[in-house]
């Protein structure tokens, strides 16, 4: 997309690190960006590793009440007029948990049941997004049903020993990403993110690919700027992930958002 040309039709935006500082709300600057958008006739899609419930409260500080979201990397979307999932896309756990128990001993495990909260192997701390129920349960309970994403944490381990030992991990039909911030693992069904949600959608809405826009700041924004036609990096993004985007916007504490969106609406 021409950033000097018209504007976005299709607009997914990352939550936590770009649309507001993990545990702050909304600022009035990016929630006027993002209500001038939808006035406009935009598609503001909110997609997020979150999970249902917790994406709930952001969409209501945008004001956004009709439309899609995408949760949980892209393993769940939802109709927000609806209030309820349109889509869950879910794994069979077992695998990767038996294979990763090998690899990690201690490896805690958390489970997300859509609409109700997590099962968990035991606490982690900052666990992503946490609403809903919090059940800790044991190995056998926590794969005995599909789940569309498991979190991974590895309580005594390194970031760089963690990517060191996923080298000699091979489990059929699963995806991953790394956590931003210490030794966490996201696994997702094969295929299954960001990205391609959007993909689904956009064909569904039957708009161009030149015409829309993405913004992030997370490992697993990664598709997601792959498939927009102009992707945009948060500055406090991982380094690493300024090369892979058309454009790098100011920190989420400076509303890079709105500094994006306030150039068409």
């Amino acid at each position: 997309m021409d950033v000097d040309g018209g504007p976005p039709r299709l607009i997914a935006l990352d939550v936590d690190g770009t649309l507001l500082k993990t545990g702050a709300p909304v600022t009035d600057r990016v929630a006027d960006a993002v209500r001038a958008a939808v006035a406009a006739q935009a598609h503001v899609v909110v997609s997020t590793g979150r999970t249902v419930l917790t994406t709930r409260p952001v969409l209501d500080e945008l004001g956004l009440v009709r439309g899609h979201a995408v949760c949980s990397n892209g393993a769940v979307q939802i109709d927000i007029e609806a209030a309820e999932p349109v889509g869950v896309h879910s794994f069979d756990p077992l695998p990767a948990v038996t294979a990763l128990r090998e690899l990690f001993p201690d490896m805690i495990f958390t489970a997300e049941q859509v609409g109700k909260g997590f099962w968990a192997t035991g606490l982690s701390p900052g666990e992503y997004y946490p609403g809903g129920e919090y059940v800790v349960v044991d190995h056998q309970t926590l794969c005995s049903v599909p789940t569309p994403r498991l979190n991974c944490w590895w309580p005594e381990g390194s970031v760089t020993e963690m990517r060191r030992l996923l080298e000699t991990l091979a489990v059929p039909d699963i995806s991953w990403v790394y956590g931003e911030f210490g030794p966490w693992l996201t696994i997702s069904r094969e295929g299954v993110s960001k990205g391609w949600a959007l993909e689904r959608l956009r064909r569904a809405l039957d708009i161009p690919r030149e015409a829309t826009l993405a913004i992030g700041d997370g490992f697993n924004d990664r598709e997601m700027f792959a498939w927009a036609g102009h992707s945009v990096a948060m500055a406090n993004a991982p380094t690493e992930l300024h090369s892979l985007v058309d454009e790098v916007t100011a920190d989420v504490t400076a509303d890079g958002v709105a500094a994006v969106l306030e150039r068409w609406f």
